[in-house]
């Protein structure tokens, strides 16, 4: 079956509600441990089919957002499935009352427990509206990048098809194209300032009415973290300004130097070579053919993962009207698959994006065996790892997609991968500090932005653009409206992803890509922390883990001539 052929049916909310209770039931009465188990099954497998269902109507919508149907059942998840929360939190508390719940603990997955005591602290009764408004105005700023219709070199462009414009070799190009990009925003300012406004105040209403101090202390909880808290994210923040900023300064001044513009602005961060940066020396379909080829050469277990995917039409890679910006992994639990949406653009991005999402489409896709749909993914900076690490692991093959230009992607792929933890770091310091002081006003906020990318991107000049000089960059970053908190995820997974690089490029180490698998394998069923353990990595939280593989990093980069490139 093809995934056009999965069937998509609203389901009843009474019947599931029913069901639930006589499952809960069933938990609080049981006489034997084995009924509590049966009865946990069962539930897990109910709640397979509702998110199942969910994510059928998001792929489809994000597809396609003028497809009048799923953009009202987009509306009926959105008001509905804080609905079906309060009543899978009824099952979890029944679950972690049960007299049996030690023998239980020995049963599961201890995420799986951990994950339900999270979901309770979660969720009450109570904010069911306010998570309904959450999920709306989450909506709202999907459709609105989504709406983005930009007349630019006599087309009407999306914000996905500028990115080879803004990697133009002519620098009047660049700025025109980045312009006309940013002018979407500027246009549009006033609703993008409302939307997160909105999404602030309401997400801080949800955090004191659960009894949080405050919605980042809230959102560690959303978040899973279950072995590590803020402080130590604050003392990581602390090593990337210290071990890494030095560094990408450094790599910019080079990029300057490299492209001859002795004063970068913003408009000129994108071209990494003279020559044009490295590109895709085919379209989708060589593309594509090429990333089957690859997939079938790295491992037996890849090949049939591949295989899988295109079978079964389980990704949507090319960009068009009205389809959602950006790219994704999801899972479909009931058809036990993995689907990948994506924006192909004629960059590099194309090749970053069948690499990166097939990394986490490969770790659920060997994750089927996990039947509490909670914890088929693990906690998101751990999925990262996966996504991340395999850009490493198909470097070998790189030559399939862009031939003469190997050299050059490499060099730009790995450098890029370093530029980008200061701005991972900076999008979560900056969320910190948004919800720390929810009272902040809207000109506040944009200040802060402005402050902290001076501190972790100090080599970013908007002085030709009054409206990016007073901190909106964060407008196009959609995990801040729509994910927030999810973004220093990326970060900690770089730095394990970048180990990998080490061990399975530099060092020649067969073990890793063992290590890699193992980790796919285990899913959910393993914390961050434990799951780096199983990957034999070092946590970056650890004091060297970033200076060890940095300098790793450093020594690679200082060795090509990159000017020849």
């Amino acid at each position: 079956m093809k995934f056009n052929e999965y069937q998509y049916e609203r389901p009843n909310f009474e019947s599931y509600k029913m069901n639930a209770q006589k499952i809960i039931r069933t938990i609080q009465e049981a006489e034997t441990v084995e009924q509590v188990i049966e009865a946990i099954e069962k539930m897990s497998a109910q709640m397979s089919s509702i998110e199942t269902m969910m994510n059928i109507a998001s792929i489809r919508y994000s597809i396609n957002t003028k497809d009048d149907y799923y953009e009202k059942e987009d509306k009926y998840w959105n008001e509905q499935s804080p609905l079906f929360q309060e009543i899978d939190t009824a099952f979890y508390k029944a679950v972690i009352d049960s007299s049996y719940y030690e023998a239980i603990k020995e049963h599961f997955p201890k995420t799986f427990i951990q994950n339900m005591q999270f979901e309770l602290d979660a969720f009450d009764s109570s904010v069911i509206a306010l998570l309904q408004k959450e999920n709306q105005l989450s909506s709202d700023y999907q459709k609105l990048i989504a709406s983005a219709d930009i007349a630019y070199d006599g087309k009407q462009l999306n914000l996905s098809q500028f990115g080879p414009y803004l990697q133009d070799t002519n620098r009047s190009t660049r700025k025109t194209a980045s312009d006309a990009q940013w002018g979407f925003f500027e246009e549009n300012e006033k609703t993008f300032d409302d939307i997160y406004d909105q999404l602030v105040k309401v997400r801080d209403q949800i955090a004191k009415k659960l009894g949080f101090k405050d919605f980042v202390a809230l959102s560690y909880v959303r978040m899973k973290r279950y072995d590590y808290d803020r402080e130590m994210v604050e003392v990581y923040r602390k090593q990337v300004l210290d071990y890494v900023v030095p560094v990408t300064t450094k790599l910019s001044e080079r990029q300057a130097d490299r492209i001859g513009i002795a004063e970068m602005k913003h408009y000129d961060t994108p071209l990494q070579f003279l020559s044009g940066n490295p590109v895709p020396q085919g379209d989708p379909e060589y593309i594509i053919e090429q990333g089957k080829k690859m997939y079938h050469e790295l491992s037996e277990e890849t090949g049939a993962f591949i295989n899988f995917m295109f079978d079964k039409e389980l990704v949507d890679l090319l960009s068009k009207e009205g389809k959602a910006g950006g790219g994704y992994c999801t899972y479909i639990p009931d058809y036990a698959s993995p689907f990948i949406f994506a924006n192909f653009n004629g960059t590099s991005a194309d090749i970053d994006v069948l690499t990166h999402e097939a990394g986490h489409a490969l770790q659920v896709f060997e994750s089927r065996w996990i039947k509490q749909p909670e914890i088929v993914f693990p906690t998101y900076e751990s999925c990262e790892i996966h996504s991340m690490s395999m850009e490493f692991f198909t470097y070998p093959w790189m030559e399939l997609f862009f031939k003469e230009q190997t050299e050059k992607y490499k060099f730009d792929h790995l450098s890029s991968a370093l530029r980008f933890l200061p701005y991972g770091v900076l999008v979560d310091h900056f969320q910190h500090e948004v919800y720390e002081n929810p009272e902040f006003t809207i000109e506040e906020r944009k200040a802060v932005w402005r402050k902290l990318e001076k501190m972790y991107l100090p080599e970013r000049d908007f002085s030709e653009s009054d409206f990016l000089d007073k901190g909106t960059f964060w407008y196009r970053q959609g995990h801040i409206f729509e994910s927030p908190f999810y973004y220093i995820d990326y970060t900690l997974a770089q730095i394990c992803a970048l180990q990998f690089w080490k061990r399975a490029l530099i060092d020649q180490d067969d073990t890793a890509w063992d290590d890699y698998m193992a980790i796919c394998k285990v899913g959910g069923t393993q914390s961050f922390l434990e799951i780096v353990n199983t990957a034999n990595l070092r946590s970056p939280f650890e004091e060297g883990s970033l200076s060890d593989v940095i300098q790793a990093i450093e020594v690679v980069l200082d060795q090509v001539d990159d000017k020849a490139l």
